[in-house]
């Protein structure tokens, strides 16, 4: 599904900083995945194959991260804190043992039904899997299918504490001030290096935080 760049300006600055946390992630493991082959065609010993998952694509999909995490947060609908606990469902699977890795083959499957179980645990009222699997660029059967695989997959822990929610939006901030140095004059102070669930010893208070990702 071919489709062009889409502004972020205008959306939660959650939004944003998600789509960019995802597309560094992105490429770290692409780059590590391309290494690895290099290697084993060098004659090193091959990696081991990765895990068979409902979330990996046979082909990369022709739209950016932030292209579809903006056609997400068009259509969506969804409030802010839904996005905040997307994020906290994404590390609650990468941290048990067989997770799939977050590559060009699997981020976009990885994030429409994180989105979707978000929003169905936070939201009163929400868009049905048909509408999700259209904005997603799926199949109803198939966005079924990962729902289900996904809530096995993070063993129905869904519940998020206000502390949990809370440390998860000092991470978010965090990101969002390394974009922040990133775009500044080469004078600014040196890039702070972000990286998926860090953590960040910087006391901030939660409702402070919550406004700044919703600004």
């Amino acid at each position: 599904m071919a489709v062009e760049e889409e502004d972020l300006g205008d959306m939660p600055r959650v939004v944003g900083v998600l789509s960019a946390l995802l597309e560094r992630v992105t490429e770290r493991n692409d780059a590590a995945a391309e290494l690895e082959l290099e290697l084993a065609l060098a004659g090193a010993p091959a990696p081991a194959p990765a895990p068979a998952s409902a979330f990996r694509a046979t082909t990369k999909p022709d739209i950016s991260v932030r292209a579809y995490m903006s056609r997400i947060a068009r259509f969506a609908g969804c409030s802010p804190s839904c996005y905040v606990v997307a994020y906290i469902y994404l590390d609650r699977l990468l941290r048990r043992r067989r997770a799939p890795s977050v590559d060009s083959y699997s981020v976009h499957r990885l994030l429409i039904t994180a989105v979707l179980a978000a929003v169905k645990f936070m939201d009163d009222i929400c868009y049905n899997n048909a509408y999700f699997a259209k904005v997603g660029g799926v199949s109803l059967q198939e966005m079924n299918y990962l729902e289900v695989d996904f809530l096995f997959a993070v063993g129905f822990d869904l519940n998020v504490s206000p502390e949990a929610f809370g440390h998860y939006c000092t991470v978010l901030q965090s990101e969002m001030l390394c974009l922040e140095l990133e775009r500044a004059p080469p004078a600014a102070p040196a890039r702070m290096h972000c990286c998926l669930a860090d953590q960040d010893d910087t006391p901030t208070s939660t409702s402070s935080t919550q406004h700044q990702l919703a600004a």
